[in-house]
């Protein structure tokens, strides 16, 4: 199971440096959907692996993140 939550934390971690390098790069906009969309998957999936390796910081994190990605997401919807 040790690989298997490594693996799941990794792939969160690739879809929020995803979400950034896009934003960054000006291929999305922070606005779009897709961003919060990616951060909440992201960080969802880091929280989970979170579960198996505790680290309390870091649980604090990915639950902020994914309450300011919900937020974003909320937005777009109202639009």
């Amino acid at each position: 199971m040790d690989i298997i939550t490594n693996i799941i934390g990794i792939v969160g971690v690739s879809f929020i440096i995803l979400a950034y390098f896009m934003v960054q790069s000006e291929r999305m906009k922070s606005t779009d959907i897709v961003f919060p969309t990616l951060n909440l998957c992201g960080a969802s999936l880091i929280l989970f692996s979170l579960f198996w390796h505790w680290n309390l910081p870091s649980v604090i994190m990915e639950i902020i993140w994914i309450g300011i990605s919900l937020m974003g997401i909320r937005r777009n919807m109202k639009k």
